[in-house]
């Protein structure tokens, strides 16, 4: 595949981007765990499940408080009161905020309030999106479209950092495919693929990617041994009751056992965990 040079090409950037957030990077010797909830639901949903994550070992916690859903029926997310928990939630653990930004209209507040911004696989190819966050210095999580080739994939990453911004991080969601068994495809093949074309660090989603609670433990594992620079996993303390994706949710029990695996794959890898 011929990308050209470009700001997202290796032949530009021979050497592997390591993203900064605070005190934590993604890429490197370091595999970033990103963790928690699909969707913010309560301040004490938040603060309990991010207070097991940080005991557990992860570096990020994940929230969702704008839901992109098939159904308009479906919950949507608390919007910015689900922020002000998930702020709530940093204060008392230290872990940086990741949470999707859908429209321009709450740029400003996340560029205040959130460590790193996530942009959806519906809006991949959001192109005026993805221009103004070129224009910001922010660390931005980049989720690969569930149609999207590889090219595509690193083109929408380009046009973030053709303005200006190279904080971008890839991620591998699964695309779809004619298989229904789960709720996309997993395409591992990506990660090696990606790097071998590009600097930037790839990390997995092995939650939407399987949409299956039982499947995030190996595809987690597999994604480690492929080269994967992280993972973004959801964890629920109550997944049979959640408001949003249940049923590809784990326990905290069942992520911090996880992550006592991901340490002896890591370490075959010549990565820290």
């Amino acid at each position: 595949m011929e990308i050209g040079l470009n700001k997202v090409n290796r032949i530009s950037h021979p050497i592997n981007s390591i993203i900064n957030v605070g005190r934590n990077t993604i890429g490197g010797k370091e595999i970033a765990i990103m963790a928690g909830p699909c969707s913010v639901e309560s301040e004490e949903q938040i603060v309990n499940i991010a207070e097991k994550l940080k005991t557990s070992g992860a570096g990020f916690l994940r929230g969702g408080i704008f839901k992109p859903r098939t159904s308009p029926y479906s919950f949507q997310g608390l919007g910015e009161t689900g922020l002000e928990m998930l702020k709530i939630a940093r204060e008392k653990t230290g872990l940086p905020i990741v949470t999707e930004l859908m429209s321009l209209d709450y740029l400003d507040k996340f560029i205040e309030n959130v460590d790193v911004i996530q942009i959806g696989a519906r809006n991949m190819q959001n192109y005026p999106l993805l221009k103004e966050l070129g224009k910001i210095k922010k660390p931005v999580l980049l989720k690969r479209g569930m149609s999207a080739t590889i090219e595509e994939f690193l083109m929408a990453a380009e046009y973030i950092m053709l303005e200006g911004n190279e904080n971008v991080v890839l991620c591998e969601r699964g695309i779809r495919t004619f298989e229904r068994y789960t709720r996309n495809t997993l395409d591992l093949s990506a990660v090696p693929i990606i790097k071998k074309l590009s600097h930037l660090p790839v990390i997995v989603d092995p939650s939407h990617a399987s949409g299956l609670w039982w499947l995030v433990e190996p595809l987690s594992k597999a994604a480690i041994a492929a080269g994967a620079d992280g993972l973004i996993i959801e964890v629920h303390n109550d997944p049979i009751n959640a408001k949003c994706d249940g049923e590809q949710s784990i326990t905290p029990d069942r992520f911090q056992k996880l992550m006592k695996d991901l340490k002896a794959i890591a370490k075959l890898e010549n990565k820290l965990l």
